[in-house]
């Protein structure tokens, strides 16, 4: 049974809409930016198509970089499998911010749980973004077709990313690597609503660094999600408290 026979005609009318909004630029900032993930699994001597799979199945770069870093090292595959998923620590909080935007009340837990595996920073600020304004039911749809078209794009990024590293200078590829995070303060501070969004997005900035240096990498942006976007919430929750 072809994949079209499971959606109904609005359901892939919103499809449609979350492949068009990905393309029209998000999808691109985020197959550039890890586009140099094939030049990892090139330095690792591991074959074009375990670039492109890897970006299908851990899709968030840091995973990818920790992956493709730890082969390279003859790292054993136990802690390979380890250090990737210690890494995806970090997008908990996303996850738990956009699952309740998506779930219906038929909605099945194993949608949301392939729901989840989609949910990196472009996907997240886009959702944050978006969602909101939609009515429940097309959301879920949308969503996927958003998500698919930036990892099937990036995906093919990836392949030519391995074959383009001989010619990709070594601060481009750094440059482009840059490209992600940049496009996700810019996405959420146009998402930004009130006072406490913009708190929030002033502790990120001020507390990310902080949060790097001192607990790493794996657990930086739950600590970072926990004090900063907290901190805010509360601050806006006290603030609106006080003037109803």
């Amino acid at each position: 049974m072809p994949f079209s026979a499971w959606l109904g005609p609005d359901d892939r009318n919103w499809l449609k809409a979350g492949a068009r909004t990905a393309l029209s630029g998000p999808a691109f900032y985020v197959a550039l930016s890890l586009m140099s993930t094939g030049a990892l699994a090139r330095a690792a001597d591991m074959p074009p198509g375990a670039a492109m799979l890897a970006t299908a199945l851990i899709w968030a770069g840091p995973g990818q970089v920790l992956f493709f870093g730890a082969l390279a090292a003859k790292a054993a595959p136990a802690a390979i499998a380890l250090a990737v998923s210690l890494s995806s620590v970090r997008l908990l909080p996303m996850c738990l911010s956009v699952l309740p935007m998506l779930r219906g009340p038929r909605t099945r837990r194993w949608v949301l749980a392939l729901a989840a595996h989609f949910i990196a920073v472009t996907v997240w600020t886009e959702s944050l973004r978006r969602l909101p304004d939609m009515k429940r039911e097309g959301r879920m749809p949308f969503f996927f077709g958003f998500a698919l078209t930036c990892v099937a794009l990036t995906t093919l990024a990836s392949g030519l990313g391995y074959w383009l590293t001989a010619a990709i200078p070594g601060p481009l590829a750094a440059g482009l690597m840059t490209l992600s995070p940049f496009y996700f303060l810019a996405a959420t501070a146009r998402a930004a609503r009130d006072g406490a969004d913009w708190l929030a997005i002033g502790a990120g900035v001020v507390l990310a660094p902080l949060a790097e240096a001192t607990v790493g990498g794996d657990f930086d942006l739950p600590l970072v999600a926990l004090l900063g976007g907290g901190g805010a919430w509360l601050v806006g929750f006290y603030a609106r408290k006080a003037a109803a």
